[in-house]
């Protein structure tokens, strides 16, 4: 793991922030967000026509704050 001032993460990068490591879930110019968790949704949650099976828990990261992201692998 090593910190990069000039890192600009990218789509399934895996990243430490702070104390939680995930996925890079999504990535704009302002944000990423980090996929730090799925929970699967309940039979009564499937049955209100999502198509989604899991939830996602993510946090979110502003581009202020890349510079503190430890890149670990991609996917």
């Amino acid at each position: 793991m090593k910190c990069m001032d000039d890192y600009k993460p990218r789509l399934d990068d895996y990243v430490q922030y702070k104390n939680i490591e995930g996925w890079v879930y999504f990535v704009c110019p302002e944000y990423i967000t980090i996929e730090i968790g799925t929970k699967d949704k309940t039979e009564k949650q499937l049955k209100t026509g999502t198509h989604h099976r899991k939830d996602h828990i993510l946090v979110l990261c502003y581009s202020q704050y890349w510079n503190e992201l430890k890149y670990i692998r991609s996917r």
